[in-house]
């Protein structure tokens, strides 16, 4: 699993958190979802570029969720989910779990640093 995580994340254009050009399109921010973590739980965006994050898991059914910016989605297992956004302000902007996952899923959190 982590093997697989790792690749994914090398091919989707995340290297060390941080927003890479699609070849044609948004700039993909892939972030995997388990029980009580996000990988990577840090990543950053620059204001104004349009991004889209493709969300995964392999475990169980997650929810993604930035309350700040009014944006929800579901994680289902096997699938990716795609959120596209054009950060308009700068700052940090937190998401986490909204889907029970068991002891430790208040933990599951993590953050969207928009860069000017």
């Amino acid at each position: 699993m982590h093997r697989r995580l790792v690749v994914a994340l090398l091919l989707g254009g995340v290297v060390g958190g941080a927003a890479r050009l699609a070849a044609n399109g948004p700039a993909e921010i892939r972030i995997g979802a388990k029980k009580f973590e996000f990988h990577p739980h840090k990543v950053t965006a620059r204001l104004g570029q349009p991004i889209v994050r493709v969300l995964t898991t392999e475990d169980r059914l997650h929810g993604f969720k930035m309350p700040d910016l009014g944006i929800r989605a579901d994680i289902a297992p096997g699938q990716e989910t795609r959120v596209p956004l054009t950060p308009g302000k700068v700052g940090s902007f937190a998401f986490l779990c909204d889907v029970f996952c068991g002891d430790g899923h208040e933990d599951m959190e993590g953050v969207l640093v928009v860069e000017a």
